[in-house]
């Protein structure tokens, strides 16, 4: 038995199930009438942007970020580039080095041309002499048509460096010098007289002492039946290369004058590397000697030993100045 109180659904088309009425298709499915699908479509277009909003949207990238609100932040501006301690730009630079390297090439061509007057006796009495006065045993050839006239070049372009070398040295001197700290200027006062001084001295001894010694070495060792002639050009370069080497070599105590001054250089530290010294200088000797005999190497490394000794001596005379100054500022 059906129960009355049960409720019964009615049918989707109102007309009873198709068992009821006999027939066999399936129900259809309910349709939704028009008004409702108005309103969802309502509901669905009131989920989109509002108009501002896309407007807002279509601005260009730099508007809106004109529009956003703007940060305020405190940074703090530069008082200023800082400028070199001499007020000298990088471009103020290049023109003083301009300048001094224009200085320094008229200086070398008046040199020039006052040597070019004394050409041949700087070539018959000071550059042949030392050779002469070697032994009969040598001899200098020209072995090309324009081996005199490079001869002469040469001979005119380094007497003109020699003659001309304290001014070039000023000239480097005044460039470095806005540069340099007090206390480094205070170590430079002679610093031209001193590097002159050592330049020439260097010159005097490989020209009196080292040329003549190397150079009769050379003519009295051999066999007598083989005829020393020696070309211009090779001669010339052990020449040159001779002096500008003994030159350099006699700047050490200039060196050990201005490192001990600025205090970088002690003699105790000297003395305490000696030994080391001594082997350094007798290699470098080795290096820069034209000849690999013995005698001409210790001709060359003698000399830079003393000159060692010497450095020592000035290095402890100028820190004794040093510390008798920092006594005296202490106690004032």
């Amino acid at each position: 038995m059906s129960n009355e109180n049960e409720p019964t659904i009615p049918p989707a088309d109102g007309k009873g199930t198709g068992a009821e009425t006999g027939n066999d298709q399936e129900p259809a499915f309910p349709t939704v009438p028009e008004k409702e699908e108005q309103e969802e479509l309502k509901n669905e277009n009131s989920l989109d942007f509002p108009e501002d909003d896309f407007k807002a949207l279509e601005k260009a990238p730099g508007e809106i970020a004109d529009s956003a609100p703007q940060v305020k932040t405190e940074t703090a501006e530069p008082e200023g580039e800082a400028e070199p301690e001499d007020g000298m730009s990088f471009l103020d630079h290049l023109e003083e080095l301009r300048w001094r390297l224009i200085w320094s090439l008229i200086a070398f061509v008046v040199a020039a041309i006052v040597t070019a007057f004394f050409s041949d006796f700087l070539v018959n009495q000071v550059l042949i002499r030392p050779l002469k006065e070697s032994g009969p045993n040598i001899h200098l050839q020209n072995l090309v048509p324009y081996g005199q006239i490079s001869l002469y070049l040469q001979v005119i372009v380094f007497a003109a460096f020699v003659l001309a070398f304290p001014f070039l040295v000023w000239q480097i001197w005044q460039f470095v010098e806005p540069g340099l700290h007090e206390t480094e200027k205070a170590a430079s006062r002679f610093i031209i007289f001193f590097i002159s001084i050592c330049f020439f001295s260097g010159i005097a001894f490989g020209y009196f002492v080292f040329l003549p010694i190397s150079l009769k070495f050379f003519a009295g060792f051999g066999s007598e039946l083989i005829a020393n002639n020696i070309a211009i050009q090779d001669y010339i370069s052990f020449f040159m290369g001779t002096l500008l080497t003994t030159g350099l070599v006699f700047e050490l105590p200039f060196v050990s004058y201005v490192l001990s001054k600025i205090g970088l250089l002690t003699p105790a530290f000297m003395r305490f590397y000696r030994r080391h010294a001594v082997v350094a200088l007798l290699i470098i000797a080795a290096i820069v000697t034209p000849s690999t005999d013995m005698v001409t190497q210790a001709v060359i490394a003698i000399p830079m030993i003393v000159l060692y000794e010497i450095s020592i001596y000035i290095s402890a005379a100028v820190q004794k100045k040093r510390n008798k100054k920092m006594m005296e500022e202490g106690v004032a």
